[in-house]
């Protein structure tokens, strides 16, 4: 019997002035073309709030702060079965500039704008808190 690995996934969901660190999975990667928050694989012993930090370095060169943890959901995709700790981030000094800063293909993206981004299905509770959340309150 083939047994499914799973992985377990920190993921940065940085906010700064109701925005939120949006990029879009490239063509090589699983579920390309989907929208996404930095983050990725936990390092075995690795805590997700250190993993998310750290993936957001590395996939944006921005340094943040993990805040609290938002939600944790397991999900099974087709190809493996995730465990997702997605975290309320926030970057170091200094705040980022919207325009000026380059951050390796993420940008900036207004809450209010999130519910018309394509993101993977396990995304979809993530993005109705953040809707409620953030947008006309």
């Amino acid at each position: 019997m083939n047994e499914r690995k799973t992985n377990r996934i920190g993921i940065a969901v940085v906010e700064h002035q109701r925005q939120f660190l949006i990029g879009v999975r490239d063509a090589s990667s699983t579920l390309a073309g989907y929208h996404e928050f930095p983050g990725g694989k936990c390092e075995p012993g690795e805590a997700s709030d250190i993993c998310a930090a750290r993936e957001c370095r590395e996939e944006t060169g921005l340094d943040v702060q993990p805040l609290k943890e938002l939600l944790y959901i397991e999900h099974a995709y087709e190809h493996a079965d995730v465990l997702l700790h997605f975290w309320l981030c926030a970057p170091i000094q200094p705040a980022p500039d919207r325009d000026a800063q380059n951050l390796q293909g993420f940008c900036w993206i207004p809450a209010s704008e999130l519910s018309g981004l394509k993101f993977p299905e396990a995304n979809a509770p993530l993005i109705d808190l953040l809707i409620d959340t953030y947008v006309g309150s």
